[in-house]
């Protein structure tokens, strides 16, 4: 068995893949890393251990003030029990919705992956990013079948609309890994920062957030170089309907991935004031939102998709940052 990590693992850094000899050396060495560094859900965690079993009234659920939720009045004036309850409702469907997406993310990359020619080094990276997500989808899963909630994940029209995104290779591998940074970010974003609130988590919650992180640093790695290596290569016409359409995928993803589920709302009789007071009107949430796509953020002004015109739609979908890096 191959224990978790034992601390928030390092992000990759960016390199400057100008050319394709560069670009190959990343592929390789993150292909090399997880052969290295990986682990398995039906063998790295300890399911049955005692002290991972879920008890739905743990005090180790409730929200953290990641979510703000959990620093409401009326949702400090609950039981305990109640408490918990929500905060378990929370995170399953975190799990829920991120193996959804997952789902969809391997099917595009074996899309990419398909029509690669022989010898390509992406194509043993990306089947190695597939079977990582196959691992991380059994891992959210068994973690939602556990908690005995009636967890739903994306909302059934979302989850209908959201079909086309594995074929989005087939039209432009450019826009996929956007939208695959789009889901991935903001996740990777949250999960670091519970990880670093200094609470004390249920163990199976933390050992899954440390293996995720773990290893979708290198999925987000590789998602980054291919655009830093590709983007500023594409015609111009096609690098600025990109950038105009960038903005619209991250926002949209953004929201998804840190929204509140409606049937946390409905189950647990949230008032509408509070998911107003909380989400709607919140400037906090607004900026949590803007803060985890800030990577994705800069990453499309280094490869030369911001621009005044592009800027205005980052501004429009609430996902720029006044004094953020700058073009």
């Amino acid at each position: 068995m191959t224990a978790a990590p034992s601390s928030t693992a390092a992000r990759e850094s960016d390199e400057t893949v100008a050319d394709r000899s560069a670009y190959e050396t990343v592929i390789h060495r993150l292909s090399k890393a997880s052969v290295d560094k990986h682990w398995e859900p039906y063998k790295d965690i300890p399911w049955d251990d005692p002290e991972f079993l879920i008890d739905q009234d743990d005090p180790r659920w409730e929200l953290p003030e990641v979510d703000k939720l959990g620093a409401h009045a009326w949702y400090q004036s609950r039981s305990p029990e109640v408490r918990a309850r929500i905060g378990l409702f929370r995170v399953a469907t975190a799990m829920k919705i991120g193996l959804q997406f997952e789902n969809l993310l391997k099917r595009g990359l074996l899309n990419y992956a398909y029509r690669l020619p022989n010898g390509a080094p992406e194509f043993r990276y990306v089947y190695h990013e597939t079977i990582e997500e196959g691992h991380h989808g059994m891992m959210f899963q068994e973690f939602v079948n556990r908690t005995k909630m009636p967890v739903r994940g994306m909302p059934g029209p979302l989850s209908l609309i959201a079909q086309v995104a594995p074929w989005i290779p087939l039209i432009s591998t450019e826009l996929f890994f956007i939208f695959v940074l789009g889901g991935e970010d903001p996740i990777d974003h949250v999960q670091r920062k519970m990880l670093k609130d200094g609470r004390k988590h249920h163990p199976l919650e933390e050992t899954i957030m440390r293996i995720h992180i773990a290893e979708e640093a290198r999925h987000i790695s590789f998602a980054r170089h291919y655009l830093r290596n590709r983007v500023p290569r594409m015609p111009r016409h096609r690098r600025l309907l990109l950038g105009i359409i960038s903005p619209i995928i991250l926002g949209v993803m953004a929201r998804i991935m840190l929204a509140p589920p409606g049937p946390m709302i409905k189950r647990f009789n949230v008032p509408p004031h509070v998911v107003r007071d909380v989400y709607t009107n919140s400037q906090a949430a607004a900026a949590e939102i803007r803060d985890s796509v800030g990577k994705t953020r800069e990453l499309c002004v280094d490869v030369g998709l911001v621009n005044p015109l592009t800027r205005r739609i980052w501004q429009v979908m609430g996902i720029w940052a006044p004094s953020g890096k700058s073009e």
